[in-house]
């Protein structure tokens, strides 16, 4: 979370980070500017494939775009979070199979559970997202005196900054662990996935941190190019150019 400010190598180290522990992975398929209206669609409707919106509604729809662009912001790195499809990401894969939860177990019991235990919740993945985002929306309000999506960049960031540390109570939300275990995930898959998966468009994180693509075929590169510039990350090939 950081302003248009920010040095680009702290946020390209930030970035690289958040590279390692995303795996560069995408989970199966399934801001806007302060004071803007709320949109039906993406606001790059080329970075959102064309299309409107799957999952979340308009409101709901502002208020993760604006997260995106506090957490991207437009830098000679990138283009902002919005134009990169790191919302429509996030609208496409709750929307999707991740969504639903078809891969949890959601017939409980529930308990308390150990960060080991993984997810244990009787929501679905969808559910929990849209119950954390009303809940980070009334704090947002009862904070600011307005919604998080007409928040000022500065606005949001700190607001996030307090989210994500614990510092904002709600009585049926916890919004550090919804922030910590749901958002801030689905946001670092969202960057390093693979086009085909809604976000990274124009594979504009890859590039950044040399990522060649498609991993499947650069085993022999990997050997040739060893500590050395590698050509293909110049151009790097998603699963888009193999199908």
């Amino acid at each position: 979370m950081s302003s248009n400010s920010d040095p680009a190598p702290d946020r390209r180290e930030f970035l690289r980070q958040a590279a390692t522990v995303a795996g560069i992975l995408a989970l199966p398929a399934a801001a806007r500017a302060a004071g803007a209206p709320a949109a039906q669609t993406p606001a790059d409707e080329s970075a959102a494939g064309g299309a409107g919106w799957l999952c979340f509604s308009p409101d709901e729809a502002a208020w993760v775009e604006r997260l995106v662009d506090v957490l991207c912001p437009a830098d000679e790195l990138t283009p902002r979070g919005v134009d990169c499809g790191l919302a429509f990401f996030f609208d496409r894969q709750l929307a999707g199979a991740y969504g639903r939860g078809e891969r949890l177990y959601l017939q409980g019991p529930w308990r308390p559970a150990i960060p080991e235990d993984g997810y244990q919740l009787p929501l679905t993945p969808e559910a929990y997202f849209k119950v954390g985002l009303k809940a980070a929306e009334e704090a947002a309000r009862a904070r600011h005196q307005r919604g998080f999506a007409d928040l000022g960049a500065a606005e949001a960031d700190a607001f996030l900054q307090l989210l994500a540390a614990g510092q904002l109570k709600t009585p049926h939300v916890n919004l550090a662990h919804w922030f910590d275990e749901l958002v801030y995930p689905l946001f670092q898959q969202a960057c390093f996935s693979d086009p085909i998966h809604g976000g990274n468009h124009d594979r504009v994180f890859w590039k950044m941190i040399g990522y060649p693509g498609l991993p499947a075929v650069n085993g022999l590169n990997m050997v040739k190019y060893r500590g050395k510039p590698f050509p293909g990350a110049k151009t790097p090939r998603s699963i888009e150019d193999f199908s």
